[in-house]
């Protein structure tokens, strides 16, 4: 969605509108001007026309504000944004990259729908303030404006949140799907297949609705089905399209393998004894029923009184999977890079199907990335990363 028009810029983001904007933004007066004259006759042409206009200008002011909101989440988490466009179904932030973990995924999509929820609060709560009875029409030209805004960005927050990729509730959900499968590529799949379920309901609806007299309306409901269909597909095939010769070393490239495991109801003595004492490994993985459940390393067994080791588990000692970071031998080494830089971890587990395939150390993945000077990191990551020179493999 390119930008026919430029505005200029915002913390260094284009903003710009394609010329498809022109005709929503016709169709948003012409409605508005419709909605006041039926709901105050009172009002003069002049009156109707002018708020018709500055209503649908402070519109666009607020689907600038959402857009921002996520465009300066993905900034502060590192990603480059190049551009904000406005055009006919809304707009659109032109992120550079994808997210290289499930919480920035998350919180740069959820960052939209959470700015447009508070403007419609606020833009509500200043009505009231002035006099304005909630369910009853604005008394007055400046309530109007205020109530219409706050209905409309309300409503905007919660039709974003519909689960349909790459709607910022698709998104939402494909982050919560990493997060628990820890395979970005099955959570777009699984997103996206849910995202087409979804658009084909919008279509069915739309259809349903125009062919029972609905008119325009329900033809705007199915058209947005199309279009929510069509974007699925195309980010679907994008990910696919995407040649793995240019994407980089992987973590399985670099990772440590043959890491033990051990079971997570032995002793700490046990584990000393059996273990620790035996082999210079220094992590080792928590099983617990064929899954991997934790890590624990001799840093983790020294900070346990030696006293405490014939009644401590190893279960009881280890870092819980929960807390540590976690990715699988698919994921690209820039993508780990930018998981350890957000997080400060020293190390991240490699895991595939429950079971832990192996570890791979910060110093690992920056190796890689001087071995690849073709690989590049925004410059947020970069100051995170080598920031320091300190070692941190050492540490676990």
């Amino acid at each position: 969605m390119r930008s026919n028009i430029k505005l200029g810029k915002i913390s260094g983001i284009e903003i710009g509108l394609n010329y498809s904007w022109f005709v929503i933004a016709s169709l948003i007066v012409f409605s508005l001007a419709t909605r006041f004259r039926e709901a105050h006759a009172n009002w003069s042409r002049g009156e109707i026309w002018s708020v018709a206009l500055i209503t649908a200008a402070l519109f666009f002011v607020s689907l600038l504000l959402h857009e921002l909101a996520h465009s300066r989440v993905a900034q502060k988490r590192g990603l480059k944004v190049r551009a904000i466009t406005l055009f006919a179904l809304g707009g659109v932030s032109q992120i550079e990259g994808d997210a290289g973990d499930a919480k920035t995924e998350f919180w740069v999509a959820i960052a939209g729908p959470i700015s447009s929820f508070v403007i419609g609060l606020v833009c509500l709560n200043i009505a009231l303030g002035l006099g304005w009875h909630r369910l009853t029409e604005p008394h007055s030209v400046v309530t109007g404006i205020l109530v219409w805004l706050g209905y409309i960005n309300i409503s905007l927050a919660v039709f974003n949140m519909i689960p349909a990729f790459p709607l910022d509730g698709g998104r939402v959900f494909r982050s919560i799907v990493w997060a628990i499968t820890m395979d970005a590529g099955r959570a777009t799949r699984i997103a996206v297949g849910l995202g087409q379920i979804v658009a084909f309901l919008f279509i069915l609806e739309g259809l349903w609705r125009y062919f029972s007299g609905s008119g325009f309306g329900g033809l705007w409901i199915a058209f947005t089905g199309w279009f929510l269909m069509d974007a699925a597909r195309a980010s679907s095939a994008q990910s696919k399209a995407q040649p793995s010769a240019v994407r980089g070393p992987r973590v399985a490239d670099v990772m440590s393998r043959g890491c033990v495991a051990v079971d997570r109801a032995m002793t700490l003595q046990e584990f000393v004894d059996i273990y620790l004492l035996k082999t210079a490994q220094r992590c080792f993985a928590v099983n617990d029923q064929g899954q991997v459940a934790g890590l624990i390393t001799r840093r983790d067994v020294g900070a346990i009184s030696r006293d405490l080791w014939s009644t401590t588990t190893v279960g009881d000692a280890m870092r819980p999977l929960r807390e540590l970071q976690v990715v699988t031998q698919d994921t690209e080494v820039s993508d780990a890079l930018i998981i350890v830089a957000n997080s400060g971890a020293d190390f991240l587990l490699v895991v595939e199907n429950g079971r832990l395939e192996g570890i791979v150390f910060r110093s690992q993945l920056l190796h890689a990335m001087q071995a690849h000077p073709e690989m590049k990191l925004p410059p947020a990551y970069q100051r995170l990363l080598y920031g320091t020179s300190k070692v941190l493999e050492s540490n676990a």
